[in-house]
């Protein structure tokens, strides 16, 4: 695709997606790195919604699909969408150019499972490594363009933990 213009990339729409904080019982959050980036990007699973999919459906199956995880419950969802804008230079790269980023649905689940059950090596992987970590920590783990989104993710669920 061609360079788009700052007026063309600031008239495209957000792609709705959804985003998910799988707690454990130690008030840790699962992250793992992208491996689509050679550099260390450590984020929380978040994919796009599907056309006639609800957020929480979407965010449901984004864990599995992500993670492989079936054993968690609900906690609770932020009120309203958080946004993320890429880059400008990546527009044109991701998601065929159609879209500006991305507005999502935060879910907070919390992990009643066994670690084993963690599986990042599904039908179409995304991450190369996991772990557990500090929910507000998470910022400091992102791709820099991200980071606003993560610092809105941690004020919203931060009373979650401990």
């Amino acid at each position: 695709m061609s360079k788009l213009t700052d007026a063309e990339i600031d008239a495209l729409p957000y792609r709705r997606g959804v985003g998910i904080v799988l707690l454990n019982g130690n008030d840790q959050v699962f992250v793992a790195q992208r491996l689509d980036n050679p550099e260390p990007a450590w984020q929380m699973p978040q994919g796009g919604i599907d056309k006639g999919e609800e957020p929480l459906a979407a965010a449901w199956r984004e864990l599995y699909e992500e993670t492989g995880v079936k054993s968690a419950v609900l906690l609770e969802e932020t009120p309203g969408w958080l946004r993320y804008d890429l880059p400008r230079e990546l527009v044109p790269h991701i998601w065929k150019g159609q879209y500006r980023g991305q507005k999502q649905k935060w879910f907070a689940f919390r992990f009643n499972g066994n670690d084993t059950e963690i599986d990042i090596n599904g039908e179409h992987p995304e991450f190369s490594a996991w772990r557990w970590a500090d929910l507000k920590q998470t910022p400091d783990f992102i791709v820099g363009f991200k980071r606003p989104l993560y610092e809105q993710v941690v004020a919203a669920f931060k009373h979650l933990v401990g």
